[in-house]
């Protein structure tokens, strides 16, 4: 059974996609002369800044080009559905964000946007613009605690690349700004639940099976196998799943601060995700952890996919500083 998609052609829909954004957001964004993947903040890069470029496959939307904007990311390169963008685009996302103070690449850990952003690191060297990575790995589900460097990036990309886009924002140097964008990354925790598959715009086949009354503990953004399938249950007893996993990993003490996301995967409404909230708060109460900010809505979806993902990051001064910090993106802002 074929699924239904507002498009036009499956192998047009990603650059189409991208000449509606640049239509709707003229005074944010714009691509690279010849480059329509690689997509740059209008006030973002500037003389003596730490370039920060993100990026990765499309379908997650608004990761990763909707955090793109004086603030947050000075670039991002884009690939095709669920597939790293090439080296090309992420070279000029690059050479854009230069400020001659190096350039940060971040994005979430899958092998083939590692091999691919390497890639581009090498071409840069050629040109000596100094660039570093930091993976991004909050996925909880993905590995151990012990193998935090094998765990995928997910919805705390948000928190994690704003935190980095804050420090860039404010000229700290390029040693500060890696160091606070692993500090941000080492906070960050995220689990997430599936309820129903997405389907590519070139195939428009579900990318995975599951039964009518069931769930996925753990599923990741591109249909990734979880941690545990049952029965499906109710909002409360999916949220204290998923948060009693990132609280048994983030040990906090009464009194520290958290932000929150509670974030969508596609088709789950704002109802759901509010009902989800709710016991967020009541949870986080009873644990005395304190709610800074929260955000509840798509902020990092598998294209039409249902389902749902609760974030936590752990606080101190400094991230909370950060997270603050005023940008100004096409599809996300903060602070004033």
């Amino acid at each position: 059974m074929k699924t239904k998609k507002l498009i036009n052609a499956g192998a047009d829909a990603v650059d189409e996609m991208l000449e509606g954004i640049l239509a709707a957001h003229p005074d944010h964004l714009y691509a690279v002369d010849g480059m329509p993947r690689a997509i740059v903040a209008r006030h973002g890069p500037r003389q003596g800044k730490v370039g920060l470029v993100i990026g990765g496959g499309s379908g997650h939307e608004p990761t990763f080009l909707g955090f793109v904007g004086k603030g947050l990311a000075d670039a991002a390169a884009i690939g095709n559905v669920f597939a790293s963008p090439p080296p090309d685009p992420i070279v000029a996302c690059a050479n854009a964000a230069s400020g001659g103070a190096g350039v940060l690449f971040m994005y979430g850990n899958y092998a083939g946007d590692v091999m691919n952003f390497d890639m581009a690191a090498e071409m840069l060297a050629m040109d000596d613009i100094e660039v570093r990575t930091v993976l991004t790995t909050d996925d909880v589900a993905s590995a151990p605690a012990d193998q935090r460097e094998k765990r995928r990036g997910v919805a705390g990309n948000v928190f994690i690349f704003k935190s980095a886009g804050a420090a860039c924002d404010l000229m700290y140097s390029f040693d500060e700004v890696e160091r606070i964008a692993r500090w941000a990354n080492a906070r960050t925790y995220t689990m997430g639940v599936a309820l129903s598959p997405c389907s590519l715009p070139q195939t428009l086949k579900p990318n995975f099976q599951i039964g009518e009354d069931e769930m996925e503990i753990g599923m990741g953004i591109h249909g990734e196998p979880g941690v545990m399938r049952g029965s499906l249950r109710t909002a409360n007893e999916v949220t204290d799943e998923l948060l009693d996993r990132i609280l048994g990993e983030m040990n906090a003490a009464r009194g520290d601060r958290v932000a929150v996301l509670v974030n969508s995967l596609g088709s789950t409404p704002l109802m759901e995700l509010y009902i989800m909230m709710r016991r967020v708060k009541t949870r986080l109460d009873d644990a005395g952890l304190v709610i800074h900010s929260s955000l509840v809505g798509n902020y990092c979806t598998s294209l039409e996919m249902a389902g749902a993902s609760i974030t936590l990051m752990h606080l101190d001064d400094e991230l909370q500083r950060l997270i603050d910090h005023p940008c100004d993106c096409a599809m996300f802002r903060a602070g004033k």
